[in-house]
């Protein structure tokens, strides 16, 4: 466990480096290469870890390390390449710590950060997909938060504005926003969101949903003018 003291050290210090290097080129800086080597000892831990829930408990564990060094390049950075960073992206996600996703995406898009290799998927399509796969099993679980997933979508969604990506993986994107809203009892903005992604991809399995959507907002109309 880091003290107070190491944590505003390590994430003032980072702020410092990050905000001096040039954009585009590698980050630099005694923290980056101090979490470069933390990432990369957490990376073989994690290679030795079956359990895709194992591996995911222990992102949540190691992940408090790495938030100093975050904040402080979200704080002051200005778009140079950090692995780090970006790997805290996906992690975050993993965790379904999406303020912090959506946090380092928008930093990312904002000064077009590629992410590792090891990825093979650009910036903006992992976060609309795993974004997206993220509130789709957040809403599966019990009693979900509707209103803060579609939240999490609609942010998503803005970040991603305009990008050029896989047509399927942005029809995922509106179909998970649609299912968001859906459960926080907006059929009108469910039904714009599902028809969105059924227009971008036939297969995306959502046009009994949209059935069920317009049924039920006639309904409701018919029941407001009655």
């Amino acid at each position: 466990m880091k003290s107070p003291a190491r944590k505003h050290y390590e994430q003032v210090t980072a702020a410092k480096a990050a905000g001096a290097a040039t954009p585009g080129q590698q980050q630099q800086g005694e923290q980056y290469e101090l979490h470069a080597a933390a990432l990369y000892e957490a990376t073989r831990t994690l290679k030795g870890i079956k359990s895709i829930q194992a591996k995911i408990e222990k992102k949540r564990e190691l992940l408090p390390d790495f938030l100093p060094y975050i904040d402080g390049v979200l704080a002051e950075g200005n778009g140079a390449k950090d692995d780090v960073l970006m790997t805290m992206m996906v992690w975050c996600i993993d965790v379904s710590d999406f303020e912090k996703a959506l946090e380092i995406g928008a930093y990312a898009v904002k000064h077009n950060i590629d992410t590792p290799d090891r990825y093979a998927r650009d910036t903006v399509s992992i976060l609309a997909e795993e974004i997206a796969e993220g509130v789709k099993s957040a809403l599966a679980k019990e009693d979900p938060d509707a209103d803060a997933l579609a939240n999490v979508m609609a942010r998503t969604d803005a970040i991603v504005e305009g990008a050029d990506m896989h047509d399927e993986i942005r029809a995922k994107l509106h179909k998970y926003h649609g299912y968001a809203l859906r459960a926080a009892e907006d059929p009108e903005g469910a039904l714009a969101q599902l028809k969105a992604a059924l227009a971008l991809d036939e297969r995306i399995g959502v046009k009994q949903d949209i059935q069920k959507l317009e049924s039920l907002i006639k309904k409701q109309g018919g029941q407001a003018t009655a």
